[in-house]
């Protein structure tokens, strides 16, 4: 059996966000009102019994935009609009003309038609007109036009409308309008005297009812009717179609304040990004398009790191080192997106954890626990030792020796513990610690590369002699400019010695290099990006899913990727 539908070819949707995450990577409207969902539970039980009735929704619709109600018909969402279009008018000899990058579903619903498309690039500010009227042939089946575009927020205006519906009247002209309530400017429904122009326009923004799947399309009674028959009669559950109308009914003050509130916002973070360094596109929409270079997929995992969702584009031609940031419209998550992006493109500091980050101490601390826990006749392998590490609350070497003699069946009091590990670890006169085994595993040119661009500071749960001990003798000491030390704040997750380290420094912005889940939640905490580094001899790949399951931004394969990493 085979089907003429390539199923590799499906939308891939993103995954459900976890409950605190700011989504801003789909474009979504306002929350609506609580009344809305209180009105939805008033609905007489008939709604649910019986088949939806569009009429009143279409109705108001029409009234709305200034045409008769024959002209407007009500979809499931304006994918199914666009979707019908492509399949009522376009085929395999009928091609499909589309400026890109656009609304990739687009492209999709050509193909389910199985008509040709006709590229014209439109990654400009300028709308193609003159290339679009050079592509155009009397087997041009319809002229796409998404303004404002999705993801650019470019615009074409009427008058462009105006002339390619005149100079290809056997075509079809759709106008994509999902994000015309943003719009400063653009085109106005006037465009509607044409016969051969459709308009395509959603509930699913700046009304904020992505949820309801509810779109229209507005165009000539017979396009209208043509449309009508390309779907089914009942595309829009009832209950949606009742929250589309309660919305409707509500007015346009709720809409007009939204919609003010992106505009300022849109404004704003241009300028945010233009003070990093970064090219942001003009957009008339409630987006903007963010070119970040080569960064692109660092800044989208930092902003994630930090809980904030953006639509990147890896596939896409033209498109790989740009994001795309929907607009919150909300001045507290707006404060909350823009402070992410400040750390995530301009840190002011680098924080490291000392051991196995810049410091090895698998043949020196570690190996202390594996005596240590020798001595109460326990045996404590290294695969142990990192197991403890990965799993958390693990930031003093004494607390988890004993947890790992206490495993072994054998309890023991911590100053007992702490005083056998002290001993191996810092030695004697006569014996040399441990603790002599360490070596520095970040070179010192590297790190002083990283001072000359940046201040650096250590976190490190170590008592503060042993921590300045390490950082002399290897002479790197001089290069960081505050070490926060197990004497000065809580131990990690708690982001206490982070936000200490931030306050000594002076800065608000930082990145942080860790190498465990601990490191890398007492950054998240403390509102750095937190980076991981797998130690030197720990399983790699348990390691780096710990350090990401955690919430790592990215697992750098060494310290120094910080260099490719850093503006």
């Amino acid at each position: 059996m085979s089907a003429r539908v390539d199923p590799s070819a499906a939308y891939v949707k993103r995954p459900a966000a976890a409950a605190g995450v700011l989504r801003l990577d789909s474009n979504e409207g306002p929350q609506a009102p609580q009344a809305l969902l209180a009105e939805l539970a008033a609905l007489d039980p008939e709604v649910l019994r019986r088949y939806p009735d569009a009429t009143a929704v279409e109705t108001a619709l029409a009234a709305r935009v200034g045409v008769s109600a024959d002209r407007v018909v009500v979809t499931a969402g304006a994918d199914e609009a666009l979707d019908r279009i492509c399949r009522a008018y376009a085929g395999p000899e009928r091609p499909v003309l589309l400026p890109e990058p656009t609304f990739d579903m687009l492209e999709r619903f050509a193909a389910l038609a199985g008509a040709p498309l006709v590229r014209v690039p439109w990654f400009t500010d300028v709308f193609p007109l003159e290339e679009i009227l050079a592509r155009l042939d009397n087997r041009t089946a319809i002229v796409i036009i998404v303004s404002p575009n999705n993801p650019t927020g470019g615009v074409a205006s009427g008058a462009d409308v105006r002339r390619i519906a005149a100079a290809a009247p056997q075509s079809l002209v759709l106008i994509d309008q999902a994000y015309i309530e943003y719009a400063d400017e653009g085109i106005d429904l006037a465009v509607l005297d044409l016969a051969n122009v459709v308009v395509v326009r959603t509930m699913s923004k700046a009304w904020g009812l992505a949820g309801c799947r509810v779109g229209y399309a507005i165009g000539s009674a017979d396009v209208i009717a043509v449309l009508r028959a390309a779907g089914g009669p009942y595309p829009v559950a009832g209950p949606s179609l009742a929250l589309a109308l309660a919305q409707l009914r509500r007015g346009d003050a709720a809409l007009r304040a939204h919609v003010t509130e992106v505009r300022a916002e849109r404004a704003r973070l241009r300028e945010v990004l233009c003070t990093c360094g970064v090219n942001a596109s003009a957009s008339q929409a409630n987006f903007v398009l963010a070119d970040v270079g080569r960064r692109a997929a660092f800044v989208r995992d930092g902003l994630r790191a930090r809980g904030i969702l953006v639509r990147d584009f890896p596939a896409r031609a033209g498109l790989e080192t740009r994001l795309r940031i929907t607009l919150p419209g909300d001045p507290a998550d707006f404060e909350r997106l823009t402070t992410a992006l400040d750390t995530v493109l301009a840190p002011q500091a680098l924080v490291f954890d000392l051991d196995g980050v810049l410091a090895d101490v698998r043949e020196s601390q570690r190996a202390a626990m594996i005596a240590t826990a020798a001595a109460y006749r326990v045996t404590v392998t290294m695969e142990d030792v990192e197991a403890a590490l990965r799993a958390g609350d693990a930031a003093n070497d004494w607390i988890v020796t004993q947890r790992l003699i206490r495993t072994g069946g054998v309890q023991a009091d911590l100053e007992s513990v702490t005083a056998r590990f002290q001993a191996l670890y810092l030695g004697t006169v006569d014996a040399p610690g441990l603790r002599e085994r360490e070596r520095l595993i970040a070179p010192r040119a590297l790190l002083e590369r990283l001072a000359q661009r940046l201040p650096l500071a250590v976190v490190t749960g170590r008592p503060r002699e042993e921590a300045r001990w390490f950082l002399e003798r290897e002479g790197v000491a001089n290069l960081f400019r505050t070490v926060v030390c197990m004497e000065d704040a809580a131990r990690k997750p708690d982001p206490a010695p982070v936000r200490l380290a931030l306050t000594r420094l002076g800065v608000r912005r930082a990145w942080m290099v860790g190498n465990t889940p601990d490191d890398v939640r007492a950054a998240a905490g403390a509102g750095v990006v937190p980076l991981g580094v797998v130690a030197p001899g720990d399983d790699l790949s348990a390691t780096t899913s710990a350090l990401a399951d955690a919430g790592a931004a990215r697992v750098l394969d060494q310290v120094a990727d910080l260099e490719e990493l850093l503006p």
